[in-house]
């Protein structure tokens, strides 16, 4: 403990002897550890406690105060980029190849290093992203992807308040409050509710610019490797590299978000198709010869059963029976069909059939065999055999 101690000692005098004196005193500051504490906490909250508490209440509805959270975000991250660009980057007093930190207590570099601060501060303010997900029990939204991004910038942006407050690494604040202000517009007009989503059709894009943003920061920041500028290296691949990671965390979000969902789109209409072809196979037969056709005539006539399942005590229009139900006279003319069953005829080759207790003889489904009990004596039976025939080609 007392190794542990004396190594956090050496670690504070050191941030106080090359921290940057005008931010030392300033809320949050002195010392990484606060903001170490509260990254760790929001991860604890979202991942382990926020959904235990929820598990068993209902979501919370807060579409009203979505709207207006979105709102302020959009407003907040606008003031961010105008007081970036107006204080440096747009004001052309900032080379985009090379710029120093401006140690100095001029207005425009203290505007700036205010500047500094309030985008550190909005990283804790966007935790609530993941606290209302926890709140409305959208736990699929709470990915890997969005606790390590939320949980990591705090910490990240705390170093270059703390060391290098302005120039060279303040244009990855101009980009990313650039695409807040985007990203928050989407939110707030998703939250507003249905009517909008028609409007939202660009959703996509707005992960192809997060990932645009990141290309443009790895390429300003690892340029400064190959050029002599009075930059410190070590935040040049502090902040690289991680440009790096979520450039990659947000490819593999956006393979499995649209590449995915696009390939499952496919594999369901190609199902589609082929379950379409399949049943064309087996319902459409090439036209078969006179013979054939007569023969199944003959089987319908003599009381076997259809293509569809249904008995047919005599022919049909055509020797079919019509979408399965008889709507025909029988060939005899004694008997019609009412509603599928069929009521007791003469059959079509002079045979009698056998009276059934109630006059019908109820439908076999599917075209399996099946037993009746005939006759008003109940001692003749009927035994029909399973036998389909393939409907004619229309």
């Amino acid at each position: 403990m007392a190794l542990i101690m004396k190594y956090i000692d050496s670690m504070q005098r050191y941030m106080d002897s090359h921290g940057d004196s005008r931010t030392k005193d300033w809320p949050m500051m002195s010392s990484p550890f606060p903001t170490l504490a509260v990254c760790l906490t929001y991860v604890y909250l979202v991942k382990v406690l926020g959904p235990r508490l929820m598990e068993n209440r209902k979501p919370f509805r807060l579409q009203n105060t979505l709207i207006i959270y979105n709102a302020a975000q959009v407003i907040f991250s606008a003031w961010l980029f105008y007081e970036i660009a107006f204080s440096g980057w747009l004001t052309g007093h900032y080379n985009f190849r090379c710029q120093p930190v401006d140690y100095s207590n001029s207005p425009r570099t203290l505007r700036m290093v205010h500047a500094c601060w309030w985008y550190y501060f909005s990283k804790f303010t966007e935790f609530m992203d993941t606290i209302f997900f926890v709140l409305r029990k959208k736990t699929s939204q709470v990915t890997t992807l969005h606790v390590i991004h939320h949980g990591c910038m705090p910490m990240s942006v705390w170093f270059g308040v703390k060391f290098t407050p302005g120039g060279h690494s303040t244009f990855f604040g101009l980009l990313n409050t650039f695409v807040h202000i985007v990203m928050y517009t989407y939110y707030m007009f998703s939250a507003m509710g249905p009517q909008y989503q028609k409007y939202l059709w660009w959703k996509k894009y707005l992960t192809t610019l997060q990932m645009v943003q990141f290309v443009l920061i790895m390429v300003h920041a690892f340029q400064l490797l190959f050029i002599d500028c009075n930059y410190p290296k070590a935040f040049v691949w502090w902040i690289g590299m991680h440009a790096v990671m979520f450039f990659f965390l947000f490819n593999e979000f956006y393979k499995n978000a649209y590449k995915g969902r696009r390939m499952k789109h496919k594999n369901l209409l190609m199902f589609i198709l082929q379950r379409k072809d399949k049943d064309y196979d087996v319902d459409v037969q090439q036209p078969i010869s006179d013979k054939a056709e007569e023969e199944q005539r003959t089987l319908l006539a003599n009381g076997h059963i259809a293509g569809n399942g249904v008995i047919s005590n005599g022919s049909m229009p055509n020797g079919y029976p019509k979408n399965g139900y008889k709507t025909s006279p029988l060939i005899n003319g004694n008997g019609a069909t009412l509603n599928g069953s069929i009521k007791t005829s003469t059959l079509a080759n002079g045979g009698s059939s056998t009276g059934h207790k109630n006059g019908d003889v109820p439908l076999l489904a599917n075209g399996y065999t099946a037993k009746l009990a005939a006759g008003g004596d109940g001692n003749a039976k009927v035994q029909l055999t399973q036998r389909k025939v393939p409907q004619q080609q229309k």
